[in-house]
């Protein structure tokens, strides 16, 4: 055996070879271009350290940083009719729906799960705009009304979180229908007195905002999330007309009435633990103390009077 060969010239060329960097270290900034290593942005929650914009955030993640201790049960999903309309453009439906499937390891673009926010029994349905771009179609319906259904048998406050850019082309009429079926089931959480609360994230848009999104009892939205229904280019094609700065844009809708607060991420789960609690827990905050006033049998005007 020639130990130099078998030995020595391999351990030197691992010393020198050029080590392999994964190419998903570092993330850019869409917004000012700055580059963001990853670990950091975890940090940060996906929020840019230098300019504060907010970039998406993952179906996981986003429920962690909702529920107390990053505590929750998520429950399984009815299963739905696939591919009803035997779909194919370039490509076959279900081959679509087999590739985010295995790029997610989600069954379709909506999770759902309980547990905890402030104390407060609360039901989340969040999107996963990495599935199809979070698009609804028959399984995301079926979420939903299992989502409303659950948070009126365990008497807890629904929270959707929509991530999406409206009803799934693919699935056709079936899609629409998805924004009745909706309707129908949050308005059954309303009926019961509980409340229901709708996270706007960036985008929320098409069928989704014209029907469940936009329903909530109060709507949260995040910074610089795009909300409406018809894209901007479609609006200025359609109307002629130049649209003002900032269209669609959570801040805009906020002052023009469309959107109760903005509230940043780093302060989304405290707003919404206070919002819960009031009102959840009607009883007050502290023990009552009842004020004595001995007050004279008899009026005795002052003198002169």
């Amino acid at each position: 055996m020639n130990w130099i060969t078998n030995f020595v010239r391999p351990k030197i060329q691992r010393l020198v070879r050029p080590r392999e960097i994964p190419d998903n270290l570092w993330d850019k900034c869409p917004q000012c271009g700055h580059m963001i290593f990853h670990r950091d942005l975890e940090k940060t929650m996906a929020v840019c350290p230098h300019c504060e914009h907010h970039m998406r955030l993952s179906v996981k993640r986003r429920l962690e940083i909702l529920f107390d201790g990053a505590k929750y049960q998520r429950i399984e999903l009815p299963k739905s009719v696939i591919d009803p309309l035997k779909f194919r453009d370039t490509k076959r439906y279900t081959d679509r729906l087999k590739d985010s499937q295995t790029k997610t390891a989600e069954q379709d673009a909506i999770v759902v799960a309980h547990g905890k926010i402030n104390g407060v029994n609360a039901v989340v349905a969040a999107f996963n705009f990495a599935f199809m771009g979070g698009s609804m179609g028959i399984a995301v319906g079926e979420g939903i009304v299992a989502a409303a259904e659950l948070a009126v048998l365990q008497d807890a406050a629904l929270i959707i979180v929509p991530a999406s850019g409206g009803a799934r082309m693919q699935e056709g009429i079936l899609s629409l229908m998805q924004m009745a079926r909706t309707t129908v089931a949050v308005d059954k959480v309303k009926d019961k007195g509980l409340p229901y609360i709708v996270l706007l994230t960036d985008p929320t848009t098409g069928g989704v905002s014209a029907s469940f999104a936009m329903l909530g009892d109060i709507h949260i939205a995040e910074p610089g999330s795009v909300i409406g229904f018809a894209g901007a280019r479609v609006i200025e094609t359609t109307i002629r007309e130049k649209l003002p700065d900032g269209f669609q844009r959570a801040e805009y809708l906020l002052d023009h009435g469309m959107v109760d607060m903005v509230v940043h991420r780093h302060k989304l789960k405290e707003t919404l633990g206070r919002i819960l609690s009031l009102l959840r827990n009607r009883a007050p905050a502290g023990q009552l103390l009842s004020l004595a006033i001995d007050a004279p049998d008899t009026f005795e005007a002052e003198p002169g009077v």
